[in-house]
């Protein structure tokens, strides 16, 4: 049997990047971490200023989110222990701290799921089919601002002061400034339309990958709300309603010192894929991001490459050359 040519090895290899985009479709979101996000985007500190300047004249704007801050604990090994860790508990207590007229909500294993099969009894299999338990917590922060608004944050957060300025814009997530949008501080009104399409996109994109980490983070995490995100301002129209709007509160230590938030312990999940493919990202993304196709496209020709190797290797077993004397004999 004869060896392919090598313009076939091109074109199969073509082929073959071009079916791996087209099957993962979704892949192609993935680029979206590694430049500016769409949306408006505001700093901590301008929103102190626009606040105070709201204090200092007539109340003319208005409290979109309502004053709930939600929080989740899930304890894996006992789901019937709810007692939050000591230090968690002192951090959840500078909120309550310096938001005295909020409503807290700690919503533990037990009433999470009670929640989602009150409220959204379609999603409860692929809640309760998550394979890795922090994709439930990340679904569920997305349901609660749907169904009440108001503020989640990861327990790992905290608060430097009140919290009441960030109530005057419709919905928001915290932006690092590079890489993906965070999902362990948002904010919103309830019923706004971004989150209604987090959480009917949870279930299409509830895909089990050979890794931990592109489970967690691309079928319910952080790349998950980056591509929703992008995919809900691409169908926005020039000029969208206030209440329609979902704004990138800027959470960048170069940006300074956090107004509004503290930071303790978190590490809750973590993987050594997800330390792996952290540093891999802190040192090479903009890199990775720039180049993704050459690097579908060389993954692609080495495993058709490898793949005729290994198919003809198997047919030369057992052979061997026909010489001249082979053939009269024959």
């Amino acid at each position: 049997m004869r060896r392919p040519r090598p313009y076939m090895l091109v074109l199969l290899s073509l082929a073959a990047t071009a079916l791996l985009i087209t099957s993962v479709s979704r892949i192609i979101a993935f680029v979206h971490i590694f430049g500016e996000h769409a949306g408006p985007a505001l700093t901590q500190r301008e929103i102190e200023a626009a606040y105070n300047e709201t204090l200092s004249g007539p109340k003319l704007r208005q409290e979109y989110v309502p004053k709930i801050i939600h929080q989740i604990f899930h304890n894996w090994k006992d789901p019937n222990d709810e007692t939050l860790p000591a230090d968690w508990e002192a951090i959840r207590q500078t909120c309550a701290k310096a938001n005295p007229d909020f409503e807290y909500k700690l919503w533990t294993a037990n009433s999470s799921r009670e929640f989602i099969r009150e409220h959204f009894l379609y999603f409860m299999n692929t809640y309760d089919g998550y394979r890795i338990p922090v994709q439930r917590i990340d679904a569920l922060r997305y349901f609660l601002l749907r169904h009440y608004g108001g503020i989640y944050m990861d327990l790992d957060n905290g608060c430097s002061r009140d919290l009441t300025p960030l109530l005057y814009y419709p919905s928001w997530v915290t932006d690092g400034g590079q890489g993906t949008l965070s999902n362990n501080i948002i904010g919103s009104r309830k019923n706004h339309p971004y989150w209604i399409m987090m959480t009917e996109s949870l279930i299409p994109w509830s895909w089990k990958y050979p890794f931990p980490y592109f489970t967690v983070h691309y079928a319910s995490g952080q790349w998950f709300e980056t591509a929703i995100w992008e995919k809900y301002h691409a169908q926005l129209p020039p000029h969208p309603k206030e209440e329609d709007r979902i704004y990138r509160i800027m959470n960048d230590i170069r940006e300074g010192p956090s107004v509004f938030f503290t930071y303790g312990r978190g590490g809750s999940w973590d993987s050594w894929d997800n330390q792996l493919f952290s540093f891999i990202g802190n040192r090479f993304v903009p890199w990775v991001g720039s180049h993704i196709l050459l690097i579908l496209f060389t993954f692609c020709a080495i495993i058709v490459l490898l793949g005729y190797r290994r198919r003809f290797a198997r047919r030369a077993i057992g052979y061997k050359k026909i010489g001249s004397r082979d053939r009269e004999m024959a």
